[in-house]
C-alpha cells in the first residue's frame, strides 16, 4: 500500500524560474541514471526476495519508496523552474506576456532553439515535466536492472546510485540558485546514503564472490592479458594477489603467442591459486544448495498470502 503525504520528503525551493536548467534536469526525471528508474528497479528487484530475504525486501521497498519521493522533489523544482510557462503558453494573441517573459528578440531566438532541442516543454506538455530526459528521449524499461539474484541487484544498486551521484554533481554546474542547489546536495547525498545501505546489504550475504552461484574457472580467473601494444603498464589488477579470490595474478605479456601455444587456451593447467575443478564443482554444489535451501525453507506450506494482518 501506498500513501502519499503532501509534504515533500525535501522541502524545495526556486530563487527564480529558469526554463533552461529545467530541461537540464529533466535528466533526474525520466532519464537513465534517474529517480524513476531507480524507484522501479529496486521496486522490481524486491519481489523475489520477499520470502527468502525478507530484509532485503523490506531494504528494497523502502528506498524504493524513497525514490518515488525524490521523483516528486524533482518534479516539483523542474515545475517551479518553469513558473509563468504554462500560463503563458495558454494566451490565444499572438502578442502575448511570453514576449515578456522572453525578455526581446534574442532571448525569444534562444527560447525556440531550446524548444527544438527539447519539444516537450514547450510543444507538447505545455511547460510540466515530462518522463524524458533532458534531450526529449522517452524513459524506458530498459533503464531497469533485475536479475533476480540478491548479490548481483545489490551491485547494481551500487553502481546506479554512483551514476545517479555523478549526474548530480554534474547538474550542480549549471545552476547558481541557492534553493536549487541546496535541493541538488540533498539528493546527492541520499545517493551515497543508499550506496552504503546496499552495500552493507550485501555484506550480509555470505558467501557473495563471485555474484551468484557458480564458481569461476581457475584455470582462466587470474589471468590478466595484455591487450594493447606499447609500454607494459602493472598495477594491483594484474599483479600480486587478486581482491576477492586472493589468487596470484599471471600477467600474458603476448596473448597472441598464448592463445595458439594452448590451442586456444584449451590446453591450460590452473597458475597461481589453491582452486582446483574438483573444488570449484565441490563449491558450487554446496552453494547451490544452500541457495536453494534457503528458498525453499521460506516457502510457506499450502496457501500463500502476500501479507500477515
Amino acid at each position: 500500500m501506498f500513501y502519499h503525504a503532501k509534504e515533500l520528503q525535501f522541502n524545495a525551493r526556486v530563487s527564480a524560474p529558469d526554463p533552461r536548467f529545467a530541461r537540464i534536469l529533466l535528466e533526474q526525471f525520466g532519464g537513465q541514471n534517474g529517480e524513476l528508474k531507480a524507484a522501479m528497479q529496486y521496486f522490481t528487484q524486491a519481489f523475489p526476495l520477499k520470502q527468502p530475504f525478507p530484509d532485503k525486501y523490506d531494504l528494497l521497498m523502502d528506498i524504493a519508496t524513497e525514490e518515488f519521493s525524490h521523483l516528486e522533489i524533482v518534479g516539483a523544482t523542474i515545475q517551479m523552474l518553469l513558473k509563468g510557462v504554462n500560463g503563458e503558453l495558454k494566451q490565444a494573441s499572438e502578442q502575448d506576456e511570453i514576449n515578456t517573459l522572453l525578455d526581446g528578440k534574442a532571448a525569444k531566438e534562444g527560447y525556440i532553439h531550446e524548444a527544438m532541442i527539447n519539444p516537450h516543454f514547450y510543444a507538447v506538455s505545455g511547460g510540466a515535466p515530462t518522463l524524458t530526459d533532458s534531450n526529449g528521449i522517452p524513459w524506458t524499461a530498459a533503464y531497469v536492472n533485475a536479475n533476480g539474484e540478491p548479490t548481483v541487484d545489490m551491485r547494481s544498486n551500487m553502481a546506479a546510485e554512483s551514476r545517479a551521484k555523478i549526474t548530480y554533481e554534474y547538474l550542480l554546474k549549471y545552476t547558481d540558485d541557492p534553493y536549487v542547489r541546496e535541493t541538488l546536495r540533498f539528493l546527492m547525498t541520499r545517493e551515497v546514503a543508499h550506496y552504503q545501505m546496499f552495500e552493507a546489504a550485501l555484506n550480509t550475504i555470505q558467501p557473495n564472490f563471485p555474484p551468484g552461484v557458480l564458481q569461476t574457472d581457475p584455470r582462466y580467473s587470474n589471468t590478466y592479458f595484455n591487450m594493447s601494444s606499447g609500454p607494459t603498464v602493472r598495477g594491483p589488477w594484474n599483479e600480486g594477489l587478486s581482491s576477492q579470490l586472493g589468487e596470484q595474478w599471471q600477467y600474458v605479456e603476448n596473448p597472441l603467442e598464448t592463445v595458439i601455444a594452448t590451442e586456444g587456451l584449451t590446453k591450460v593447467e590452473p597458475t597461481g591459486t589453491e582452486r582446483t575443478d574438483s573444488s570449484v564443482k565441490k563449491a558450487d554444489k554446496a552453494l547451490g544448495k544452500l541457495r536453494s535451501e534457503e528458498i525453499k525453507s521460506a516457502l510457506p506450506k499450502g496457501a500463500t498470502q502476500w501479507s500477515d494482518y
